[in-house]
């Protein structure tokens, strides 16, 4: 018996050119509508975003839908302009938990100041 040393049919090159098609087949085109809908979306968010200001609503419904209206926006082009929706889910965690981690130590340390603060006004105000 002899080995072929034959790399045409059977080598790595073979094996990545066979390998391309599916790549670029699998998850890499998206749909035009699918980019024109978000936009659409976007659109359509940005404008409630401005009609909270026109209905002059105040106090912690205001910044409540601002928030809401900017997380979604933000939501919609990761999930899709940034393609996280087809991303492995290894992937997604990785990028999004440090910065929600962030935010939860900041409400953590926001909470703490204002419970210091209360216990300066509370200890040190009460007594003059």
């Amino acid at each position: 018996m002899t080995a072929t040393t034959d790399n045409t049919t059977h080598g790595p090159a073979h094996i990545a050119a066979a390998a391309r098609p599916a790549a670029q087949a699998h998850g890499q085109q998206h749909p035009i509508k699918l980019y024109l809908l978000v936009w659409a979306l976007l659109f359509v968010l940005s404008a409630c975003s401005y009609l909270v200001d026109y209905f002059d609503f105040q106090g912690l419904l205001r910044w409540f839908l601002i928030v809401v209206f900017m997380l979604l926006k933000a939501g919609l082009i990761v999930a899709v302009f940034m393609h996280m929706a087809w991303e492995r889910l290894a992937l997604v965690v990785a990028i999004l938990l440090p910065p929600l981690a962030v935010l939860v130590l900041m409400a953590m340390m926001a909470w703490e100041g204002d419970y210091t603060n209360y216990l300066r006004h509370f200890f040190f105000m009460a007594h003059s």
